[in-house]
C-alpha cells in the first residue's frame, strides 16, 4: 500500500510529455491556448499574455458584421420564399427520369400545376415531385443524385 500512494502523488505531477504535445498542437493548429482535462487533472497552456488580451476585443469585431450577414441572408433564405417547393420526404434526389436523359426542368423552365419537377427516390420507390403551381423555374435548389431532407427548399417557381 505504500507504493501506491507514492504512485499517486508521481501521478498528480506536470506531465512534460503532455504539455509539450499541448505546445505542438499550438503550433500546429494556430490555436492561443488549449485546455484539457483528464482523469480530474486540468492543463492550461496559451500563449504569453498578448493573447490573453487579444480575445476581448475580437467578439466586439464579429458582433457588428454578423447583424449585415443576417440582414443580407435573410432575403436570400429559399424556405421562405412564397414559390418554393420543399421536399415531401427524405431521399435522393433524381433531376431526370434516368442518367444521362434531358432533366424534367431548367431555369426558365415554363411549368404548369402537376407537372414532374424531379424525382426523389424513398426506400427503393422512385416518387414524382410534381409542380404545386404553374410558374416560371426560377432556381433548382438540389443537386442531382444527392440527399435531400424533409422540407428542404428543392425548387423556386413564380
Amino acid at each position: 500500500m505504500a507504493k501506491s500512494s507514492k504512485t499517486a502523488p508521481t501521478s498528480s505531477l506536470v506531465d512534460h510529455d503532455l504539455i509539450l504535445e499541448l505546445t505542438k498542437l499550438l503550433d500546429e493548429t494556430g490555436l492561443t491556448e488549449i485546455e484539457i482535462e483528464q482523469d480530474g487533472k486540468r492543463v492550461r497552456v496559451a500563449r504569453g499574455t498578448v493573447a490573453a488580451a487579444a480575445p476581448a476585443p475580437t467578439p466586439a469585431r464579429p458582433a457588428a458584421p454578423q447583424p449585415v450577414a443576417e440582414s443580407v441572408a435573410a432575403p436570400m433564405d429559399p424556405a421562405k420564399h412564397p414559390g418554393v417547393v420543399a421536399s415531401p420526404m427524405v431521399g435522393t434526389a433524381y433531376g431526370s427520369a434516368e442518367p444521362g436523359a434531358k432533366p424534367f426542368i431548367e431555369i426558365g423552365t415554363q411549368v404548369k400545376a402537376g407537372e414532374t419537377l424531379l424525382i426523389i427516390e424513398a426506400m427503393k420507390t422512385m416518387n414524382q415531385i410534381p409542380a404545386p403551381r404553374a410558374g416560371t423555374v426560377k432556381q433548382i435548389l438540389f443537386e442531382d443524385g444527392k440527399p435531400v431532407e424533409f422540407g428542404e427548399p428543392l425548387v423556386i417557381i413564380e
